[in-house]
């Protein structure tokens, strides 16, 4: 099985577009993943395209992997369409590392788009709830926010978590999507905004809360036989891990883990042979503030019921221990649902070349992204290393 590589990432502003199509955003985050490799590439250097999206807004029904593809000139290049609800192109990135190192392709093109502020509030409301288990939570009244709001009240119920120590989450993740020019909502926040706003389903605040978002992201991955053509400076691919699990919350033992991210993580500190202990940083799935206390127990962050003194003891800010979310996360960066998996490994991406502005962590060697889908139903986490040698 051959290495793989990425050689170029890139994506779109994040927000609220109404002048632009999922074709115009995808295109935009193609020309800037092209724009990043080193030595250039040529769009028909590509010989597989994988695309993320579930498909929420009026703006982009159709046929949309070949859809978007044609229209960045991918002409009679394969396109799969990956849908696996908030997880639609993490998956697509693991698809494209499966197929450069299967030897089916040499330079695969993964990514994600969505559309979803061309919708009324009820309409995305219900595509984010069907993401979960459709038949006894979403028809039966339980929303997406409420889904992980009994996430967040068995771990204080359970654990002694506070709302304080969710809070602290956006505090950080605000900080931090302030330093990021592409970020939906780049602005600070303190504490106490974020503890007293509105609640949306207690025990969750409007401020523990991911915003609904258009925009497009997308990577460029290549085989070890030719990756030395477009960088001297490439990123490995060190693990990947995907995992799924009962759809439903209350199909699990356990309200205060997401087995199908344990699991995925597990899996891809195998395959890279390392733990917890040698990342630099990593980007979780923050839809919602204690989707990112779990994620650290899940990864092995910290122990099990933990993951509250964690955030508030500043271990997971930029000058922290294990930097997490420092795009901005969900939170503050944004969630357009079919392209935050390659969002995030945009964000690896910069971290590791150095590109990352005034976010930039001090030389980074290995990041992770943790991706996941609805309220757990899917899972994938991807390790990428810089290699020795690299700038």
């Amino acid at each position: 099985m051959r290495d793989a590589y990425v050689v170029g990432a890139g994506q779109s502003n994040y927000g609220s577009f109404p002048d632009e199509s999922y074709r115009s955003l995808f295109r935009t985050a193609v020309e800037n993943t092209v724009d990043s490799v080193d030595n250039g590439i040529a769009i028909e250097e590509i010989d597989e395209a994988y695309v993320g999206t579930l498909g929420v807004g009026g703006r982009q029904l159709g046929l949309a992997g070949p859809a978007v593809t044609e229209h960045v000139g991918l002409h009679g290049v394969p396109v799969t369409r990956v849908e696996n609800a908030c997880a639609a192109s993490g998956y697509a990135v693991r698809q494209a590392v499966m197929a450069v190192r299967s030897g089916m392709a040499d330079v695969a093109l993964a990514g994600g788009v969505e559309v979803m502020t061309d919708l009324s509030g009820d309409a995305v409301r219900y595509w984010l709830g069907v993401s979960g288990e459709t038949e006894w939570e979403r028809l039966s009244g339980t929303t997406f926010a409420g889904v992980y709001a009994q996430m967040a009240s068995a771990h204080m119920r359970e654990y002694g978590t506070t709302k304080e120590q969710l809070s602290h989450v956006a505090v950080k993740n605000h900080d931090n999507g302030a330093k990021n020019p592409k970020a939906q909502l780049g602005f600070t926040c303190t504490l106490e905004d974020a503890v007293n706003a509105p609640s949306v389903a207690d025990p969750l605040t409007l401020y523990h809360c991911c915003p609904t978002t258009d925009g497009a992201a997308a990577a460029l991955i290549v085989s070890e036989d030719v990756v030395e053509e477009f960088t001297d400076e490439p990123i490995r691919v060190a693990g990947v891990g995907a995992a799924s699990d009962r759809v439903g919350l209350f199909q699990r033992d356990s309200y205060n883990a997401v087995p199908a991210a344990e699991k995925a993580g597990a899996s891809a500190y195998e395959e890279a042979e390392l733990g917890p202990e040698a990342l630099d940083f990593a980007e979780v799935h923050d839809c919602f503030a204690i989707a990112e206390l779990m994620a650290y127990e899940d990864l092995g962050f910290c122990e099990r019921g933990e993951a509250g003194p964690f955030v508030e003891s500043g271990a997971t800010r930029r000058d922290g221990e294990l930097p997490v979310n420092t795009s901005g996360g969900l939170k503050s960066k944004g969630h357009p649902i079919g392209a935050t998996g390659a969002g995030q490994v945009v964000e690896a991406f910069d971290q590791l070349r150095g590109r990352a502005g005034e976010r930039q962590l001090d030389d980074p060697k290995v990041g992770l992204t943790h991706n996941v889908g609805g309220s757990g139903g899917a899972a994938v986490v991807h390790i990428f290393e810089k290699e020795e040698g690299s700038a």
